[in-house]
């Protein structure tokens, strides 16, 4: 009896824990908190903490890998879309079927807002290098600044697939953060009177122009930088079906069942790559740390880029609309609205905020099929 007792003992998952996953346990409900009670980014952020969970409980087997004729854990296979780099692209086609680019094709100067705001891309880049990060590493954390999670994952698996968990989870969550990271930023560097700017609509947008965008779009891109075309193409393709509307269904599924079914899947495989040994580390608390930096600076750069523009146009653009120019749509265009409300509750900046929105999108995908070209 004493042996059974043992024995269950021992290959208990008790028999294994040590502290670190206990600590990154914690973390994982940590992050079921902040997904349930305050609604951070819900629809990834809860797969991604439960995906951690499930990694750090010892013995469980379910991220193993094949071996002696046995099949392996089910997050093993799951996770070869997150590996092979199939998700990403998926989200991006689901996320360009949900995408109005109406507002940036109205206004296209907002495209260089969108720009300016990917300089946090590289200001993070040159950091990573400075603290001793290799360059295929470096890329991988300067994506965070682009505040695009999709398309860090897809860079990142290419790159610096060891470091895959810390990159996604820390680009969700300052994406997620994005309604309390922004704010001081914007208020910082813009006066009351450029807060109050009001912007009107320039023009309405034709069907043909709508059609056309993502053709036209993805034949520039991928001509200028080939490497982008994957996310590229699968965001405009998107699109095209939204806004051709001869297939609504299709765009139906795009927009719910497919981007939902999509999204549990990837965050869940990328939350199980958390495991301790690679999570509690230097290197993880630099990348956190490098994000952070990264978005900050996109977003103060798109700011002051959009000072730049107001300038030029004798008041024409609110600067603030600048911050939406990293890709964290529609949040930080919601950003941006609300606080032209608070300065003027009759000022409605979201259609404006998110030409630079939207551009955001194209924006860090071009820089990332950029720094894919460079060190492949």
């Amino acid at each position: 009896m004493g042996d059974i007792i043992r024995n269950m003992v021992e290959t208990s998952g008790f028999a294994g824990l040590t502290w670190r996953h206990l600590v990154m346990i914690l973390i994982a409900l940590l992050f079921i908190y902040l997904a349930i009670f305050k609604e951070y980014e819900p629809y990834l952020l809860l797969p991604i903490a439960f995906g951690i969970l499930l990694v750090n409980l010892p013995f469980t087997g379910i991220f193993a890998g094949p071996a002696n004729g046995e099949p392996g854990g089910l997050l093993y296979y799951l996770y070869q879309g997150t590996n092979l780099g199939i998700y990403p692209p998926l989200i991006f086609l689901c996320l360009g079927a949900a995408t109005d680019f109406g507002p940036l094709i109205a206004n296209p100067k907002t495209l260089l807002l969108g720009a300016a705001a990917q300089f946090g891309i590289f200001a993070a880049f040159f950091g990573a290098i400075f603290l001793g990060l290799t360059g295929e590493e470096a890329a991988s954390v300067g994506i965070i600044g682009g505040a695009d999670g999709p398309t860090a994952i897809y860079l990142t698996t290419r790159l610096a697939p060891h470091l895959l968990s810390v990159i996604a989870i820390a680009a969700y969550s300052y994406m997620a953060l994005v309604p309390i990271i922004q704010p001081p930023i914007i208020n910082a560097l813009t006066t009351e009177r450029e807060r109050k700017i009001k912007m009107t609509m320039k023009r309405t947008v034709t069907k043909k122009e709508r059609i056309l965008f993502p053709i036209f779009t993805t034949i520039f891109v991928s001509l200028v930088v080939p490497a982008a075309t994957t996310l590229i193409g699968c965001l405009m393709l998107g699109n095209l079906i939204r806004e051709s509307q001869v297939v609504p269904k299709i765009t139906e599924t795009l927009q719910n069942a497919m981007m939902y079914i999509v999204t549990i899947i990837l965050g869940l495989t990328v939350g199980a790559k958390a495991e301790a040994e690679i999570f509690l580390s230097a290197t993880s608390l630099k990348i956190i740390f490098l994000g952070l930096a990264a978005f900050a600076i996109g977003t103060a750069t798109g700011v002051l880029f959009g000072k730049v523009m107001c300038k030029l146009t004798k008041g024409q653009i609110n600067p603030m609309i600048g911050a939406a120019g990293v890709s964290a749509v529609p949040m930080a265009a919601r950003v941006v609205h609300k606080e032209g409300l608070k300065n003027d509750p009759s000022n409605y900046l979201l259609m404006h905020a998110m030409g630079p929105n939207v551009a955001g999108i194209i924006g860090s995908a071009i820089a990332a099929g950029t720094l894919l070209a460079f060190f492949s």
